[in-house]
């Protein structure tokens, strides 16, 4: 049985066993799927790394440990009980992953690779749908009324180790969607020459990347926060920072639902796809080109093309909007 389980309620399974923005961009149908049934527990299957990330959107009431190598469909051994009441594939168009949650014998499963309502049309899988909006589509297919743009979390109870700092986060899961270090480092330096603070975050097992971008920078040791804050730190060093200068990846995705001014590089997949939704506070770099390898194992081209002067004044934009709306910005103080 599911640690915190009620036994008496009945569940939903939701797979989604990927990224952190992976994980975000799903935000949306998981509200979609909270308010439709707020009676059933809401059972999220994802790598246990996540948990916190996912138990924070305030849509899931439980994980369940689950992954495999890559971008793979992990089996469900983990599940123990009655079959799930309801089974929901947010994970790919399938057959592996409905075959996942098939293996489980749900009451019924949401899926695009489920067969549709009697007398409605079968949702249909779309290359050209933004993430949040194509798992909203699916639910939408089954009479689940779900908004894409319903991606706001709760503010962190955690204090940023770095408020109103510009963070550079020069990692991603896959090299194809990394911008070479080199150029994180001159965008740092002329940041800090504008009087930024400037810090380095990474994940597990980008130590050495974060070290890199650090020493090139001149940062301290207290600027760098390499090797994977554990989420609620991350939550909080996103949340209160002046800007996030990422490639397309998941803290991307945290600055937006943290609503958090960013810069965010595109390369292999376009903005239109994963990018931020159209926003003032959020600017999406990316010269057109070819699509590529979202998991490739070498930088991708149109991301090569980026410049960093261009990124520079995007952040320097980005960070001097968010001053001048800041609370009492420009304010007077008449006491004498």
């Amino acid at each position: 049985m599911l640690p915190g389980r009620t036994a008496a309620r009945p569940r939903v399974l939701v797979l989604r066993a990927l990224g952190l923005g992976d994980l975000l961009a799903g935000v949306p149908a998981l509200r979609g799927l909270r308010r439709a049934f707020p009676d059933h527990e809401i059972v999220l299957a994802l790598p246990p790394a996540l948990r916190d990330a996912a138990l924070a959107t305030g849509a899931v009431d439980t994980v369940l440990p689950a992954q495999a190598p890559g971008r793979g469909v992990p089996v469900l051994t983990g599940w123990h009980g009655d079959p799930p009441d309801l089974a929901v594939d947010l994970h790919g168009n399938g057959p592996e992953s409905h075959a996942a949650l098939a293996a489980l014998a749900p009451r019924r499963i949401l899926s695009y690779a489920a067969p549709a309502p009697v007398g409605t049309p079968a949702p249909v899988w779309r290359r050209e749908d933004h993430e949040r909006e194509r798992w909203c589509r699916l639910l939408q297919a089954y009479g689940i009324d779900a908004d894409p743009a319903d991606v706001t979390l709760p503010p962190p109870a955690h204090p940023s180790p770095a408020p109103g700092a510009v963070v550079l986060h020069p990692g991603a899961e896959a090299p194809a969607r990394r911008w070479p270090a080199r150029h994180f480092v001159t965008v740092a330096r002329q940041l800090r020459a504008a009087d930024c603070r400037v810090v380095v975050t990474g994940g597990p097992g980008e130590e050495e990347l974060t070290a890199e971008v650090a020493e090139g920078a001149g940062l301290e040791d207290r600027d760098v926060f390499g090797g994977g804050l554990p989420f609620a730190e991350l939550s909080a060093l996103v949340a209160e920072a002046a800007c996030l200068l990422s490639g397309d990846t998941g803290p991307a995705h945290l600055a937006v639902a943290h609503g958090t001014p960013s810069v965010t590089l595109f390369g292999p997949v376009a903005p239109r796809l994963w990018g931020p939704p159209r926003d003032r506070r959020h600017t999406a770099l990316w010269h057109p080109g070819p699509p590529g390898d979202p998991h490739g194992t070498t930088p991708d081209p149109s991301l090569l093309r980026i410049g960093t002067m261009e990124v520079l004044a995007a952040v320097l934009a980005r960070t001097r909007q968010a001053a001048s709306t800041a609370p009492g910005a420009g304010e007077v103080n008449d006491r004498g």
